[in-house]
């Protein structure tokens, strides 16, 4: 009978080491790199031009490369993997200043948002909750869309924040441009039957319930049940109101779901800000109050000033194409934050 030579401390090691390995070529090659940067550097003084010319593109191609390897290979080793990656998104729309104008803009993001989700590749399943009342120039006074699938919502988290719109209204007669407003605030969806442990988000002690009439459109069927469900989470005030279901069970079931998802964001911001309140903190880029983005119609400009990005292709961000441009600048800069962090307490230890 054969004795197993390996031990739990011996396999443990072998599969620490075996986890190490793309880290560990990543920093072979990078040091391999700035070590032929640096034997390169005195050639770029060379005295024949043929050799400086040569010097200069070697120095260029491994200047982009330890470049790289900064800016995105090694955070994608080293950073922990994201505790929301399968999570799904809800994106609550609501028209600030600017009135009719807003309420427009409002539906405008909301197809932006809803074509990026279904655009190939991605393949989302999205559904529009709470719409509302319309305006009657087609506007939206809120709405929230349901983007189902892994990954919607650490991709959109970044649109939370307060979009600004410079354009001429189509009821403008004298050309002048108004500047209108319309905040988003992106929610993680917490699926009904996720199990929380001993995570759970709330205690049904802690919320009140309440039916009554539904409101608006809807014919004898809504005036005459009290289908719509009001739930208030006590601790915390948070209310959550739902009537767009025919029935009672329905509408109680979208609340929950709804009132989980705040409660996760609550969670998730007040997990940042406890890792970050000694430095510049990701929470000020969810600040609900804080102009993110300016979509700029005269100049087919959208700015985001969080990262100072401008693309001149506005027509392309409406078509939901050029928003992936933006959600990678944001996502980099997220992890250039946590590396140096990462690197901070490294240093601190």
């Amino acid at each position: 009978m054969s004795e197993d030579m390996s031990s739990p401390d011996d396999i443990a090691r072998l599969k620490q080491a075996k986890e190490l390995e793309p880290l560990c070529e990543a920093w072979s090659e990078y040091a391999s790199a700035r070590a032929a940067l640096r034997e390169t550097i005195p050639l770029l003084s060379d005295s024949d031009p043929s050799m400086r010319a040569l010097a200069a593109e070697e120095a260029a191609s491994l200047t982009e490369t330890l470049s790289n390897h900064i800016s995105t290979r090694f955070p994608s080793l080293v950073l922990p993997r994201s505790r929301t990656a399968h999570l799904g998104a809800l994106l609550e729309l609501k028209p600030g200043v600017g009135g009719d104008e807003a309420a427009l803009f409002a539906a405008d993001l909301l197809r932006v948002y809803a074509r990026f989700a279904g655009s190939v590749g991605r393949k989302w399943q999205t559904a529009v909750l709470g719409a509302g009342s319309m305006t009657d120039t087609g506007g939206v006074k809120e709405v929230t869309l349901e983007v189902r699938g892994a990954g919607a919502y650490d991709a959109l988290r970044w649109e939370s924040g307060v979009h600004r719109v410079q354009r001429v209204p189509a009821t403008e007669s004298n050309g002048r441009v108004h500047t209108s407003t319309v905040a988003c605030l992106v929610l993680p969806l917490v699926e009904e039957d996720a199990s929380h442990g001993e995570d759970e988000l709330f205690s049904m002690d802690d919320v009140r319930v309440e039916v009554m009439r539904a409101r608006g459109a809807g014919g004898q069927h809504v005036n005459k049940t009290e289908s719509a469900v009001r739930l208030t989470h006590v601790p915390t005030g948070i209310t959550v109101s739902m009537q767009d279901e025919r029935s009672q069970h329905q509408n109680r079931r979208r609340a929950f779901q709804v009132l989980r998802s705040r409660l996760l964001d609550q969670k998730i911001t007040r997990d940042i800000a406890d890792r970050r309140a000694a430095r510049r903190s990701l929470v000020r880029t969810v600040d609900r109050s804080e102009k993110i983005r300016t979509y700029n119609y005269a100049q087919e400009r959208v700015t985001d000033h969080r990262i100072g990005l401008s693309i001149m292709n506005l027509s392309s961000f409406l078509e939901g194409e050029a928003l992936q441009v933006f959600l990678d600048g944001l996502q980099r800069r997220a992890d250039e934050e946590a590396m140096e962090e990462l690197m901070g307490d490294m240093e601190k230890s």
